[in-house]
């Protein structure tokens, strides 16, 4: 459990986010003193996670990893339309570019990490193949009609869809999502619980010594609720700041997707891996790609209504060099992840091809 909700001090970093917040909301940050605004986000989003993490743990799988999807669903959006508002032309590819790297940083990123961390235990890492490949076909799914189709429509000019098109591909993003949790939690939850392995049994047990009381767990959704508001708040305030640090050191714009994305899903991703290395695999996967399809199923829509209602063309189709990351790893996720089991190798040859992302993000 994160420090950010432990014993000694619960709402402290609730509190800072919302003391920063009232801060920008009387001195609007400028483009040099923006140091403190942006500690306040980063603990905000951490604390928003961390108490998301404590009512999972209590309402349990898979219910907890939709929990924790949700809350970094809000935080996302929220960073997403701070950008998009700014009405920069640059602004109008931020969602994409946010969307794509949490893609990345999941599908490859973490779910590399988390093979090779789970192989020094074990040879063969195990995991629940038709859980695995639902999660997988459902991501793959709407990354291509959100990330993919974009690019060869002809109804409007570049990577855009047609007001039509935009809601079409929302409404069908929504609807795979909702259908998906209700496979998840209802229909079929066998498919995604955790592969018991003897080895780490032990282990198992450990961790289901620790459920939070019905207190915490309320508790916890307060500073849950005060931590989104502050982060919201916050990311406002800092949408300009930021994206003129941006252009000042001469990133790319992509850069910024990918910062908002590594900030949104660290806490998450960390949480991932934790259970990796306790063997639980497939809860691994379930927080990861769990994350990546609520960003897709939940921000795409969200973002789309809020383009529409402000009258701000978005870019969503991937540039050339992005549709062959996309294609190679669909691909590769699909034979690692197909099988239901994996090795070191197969954990390594993702995490080469998220690095190639990383690295062609900053030198495209």
């Amino acid at each position: 459990m994160t420090s950010l909700v432990g014993r000694t001090s619960p709402y402290a970093a609730p509190l800072f986010g919302i003391l920063v917040l009232a801060g920008c909301l009387f001195v609007h940050p400028s483009h040099v003193f923006v140091v403190i605004p942006v500690i306040g986000l980063v603990v905000s989003v951490l604390a928003a996670v961390a108490n998301a993490e404590v009512i999972a743990h209590r309402v349990g799988e898979p219910l907890g990893a939709i929990v924790l999807a949700l809350a970094v669903t809000v935080i996302e959006a929220s960073l997403i339309i701070s950008m998009m508002v700014s009405h920069s032309q640059d602004s109008r590819s931020v969602a994409r570019d946010t969307v794509f790297a949490s893609f990345m940083i999941v599908a490859n990123g973490v779910v590399g990490i988390s093979i090779l961390v789970a192989s020094r235990r074990t040879q063969i890492v195990r995991f629940q193949r038709s859980g695995t490949s639902t999660l997988l076909a459902t991501l793959l799914t709407m990354g291509a009609l959100t990330l993919v189709l974009p690019r060869f429509t002809v109804q409007t000019p570049g990577a855009t869809f047609s007001t039509a098109q935009l809601l079409f591909a929302a409404f069908a993003c929504l609807a795979l999502y909702g259908l998906f949790i209700f496979v998840q939690t209802i229909r079929h939850p066998e498919d995604f619980q955790v592969v018991e392995l003897p080895e780490s049994s032990g282990d198992r047990t450990d961790l289901l010594a620790y459920r939070p009381s019905v207190r915490q767990a309320s508790r916890s959704g307060v500073l849950l609720a005060i931590s989104l508001v502050a982060v919201v708040g916050i990311a406002e305030t800092l949408s300009t700041p930021l994206e003129y640090a941006i252009h000042v050191v001469g990133a790319p714009q992509a850069v910024v997707g990918l910062l908002i994305a590594l900030l949104v899903l660290l806490p998450e991703s960390v949480t991932a891996i934790r259970a990796a290395r306790r063997n639980e695999v497939q809860t691994s996967l379930n927080l990861s790609l769990g994350s990546a399809i609520a960003s897709i199923g939940l921000t795409i829509p969200t973002i789309a209504i809020v383009s529409l209602v402000v009258h701000q063309p978005i870019a969503l189709g991937l540039q050339p060099m992005g549709l062959v990351l996309f294609v190679i790893t669909a691909v590769i996720a699909s034979i690692t992840l197909g099988s239901g089991e994996a090795t070191l190798m197969q954990g390594a040859i993702h995490l080469v091809i998220f690095a190639a992302f990383v690295f062609l993000a900053f030198v495209p």
